[in-house]
């Protein structure tokens, strides 16, 4: 049964399947089925809309990330399975420091991820060396190639987004902290006294837990 802050993280392929709600509707569904009857509260939901470039590259992921760290919630996602063979995504997840479940796997912990994006990277080299085999033997039999040129082979990607996520946990929690004093003083609030009470207010515990106090704000601004 579960319990605590949650903040839910869906995906659709397209912003016109955002817009629509096309598959959305039965993310969000997942995810309620799987916390109905807990105590629980879902403090955040963020939409991640894809085009198919860049998977590497998902702001609302880090959001998503960023509100579990600061809030001391759990990221929920409806379906782990789909996910399985997107090793940066798996990555992401497994270095954030951040807890997670999935609606359709409750028991996959961190361990779990890291095995899937293991072998999801090890199926993306496997391709890359099959597909460098293949242009080897066209290459021998004559064939012209170029089709491939400005290309990059999936295992450069996994590389790339391997090192995107390399952040230690104690400084990462700083960056989230320092956006989050950004949010309060775009709100108005100015004083240190001010901005503590703002993110108690909004759930993001201190440091030791607990509430907000002027000097813990003055070290964060200033580290």
């Amino acid at each position: 049964m579960a319990t605590g802050k949650h903040v839910a993280y869906y995906r659709v392929s397209t912003a016109k399947q955002g817009r629509s709600g096309l598959g959305l509707e039965a993310q969000q569904r997942a995810v309620r089925t799987f916390l109905n009857g807990g105590s629980w509260d879902l403090v955040g939901e963020v939409v991640e809309i894809e085009s198919g470039k860049r998977l590497d590259n998902r702001p609302q992921l880090q959001e998503a990330l960023r509100l579990c760290r600061a809030m001391g919630a759990t990221l929920i996602v409806a379906k782990l399975d789909r996910l399985s063979r997107d090793a940066a995504f798996l990555m992401q997840l497994q270095n954030s420091g951040a807890s997670f479940v999935a609606a359709d796997m409750p028991g996959a912990n961190s361990f779990t991820v890291g095995v899937m994006a293991l072998v999801a990277q090890q199926e993306r080299e496997a391709i890359s060396t099959r597909t460098k085999a293949a242009l080897a033997a066209a290459k021998a039999r004559g064939v012209v190639l170029g089709g491939l040129r400005g290309h990059t082979l999936p295992s450069k990607a996994a590389a790339a987004a391997s090192a995107r996520v390399r952040a230690a946990t104690a400084d990462q929690r700083v960056r989230d902290v320092i956006v989050s004093i950004q949010h309060a003083k775009s709100k108005g609030a100015v004083s240190l006294r001010e901005i503590a009470a703002a993110l108690t207010a909004e759930g993001i515990t201190a440091p030791r837990g607990g509430a907000w106090s002027a000097s813990q704000i003055k070290r964060a601004i200033e580290r």
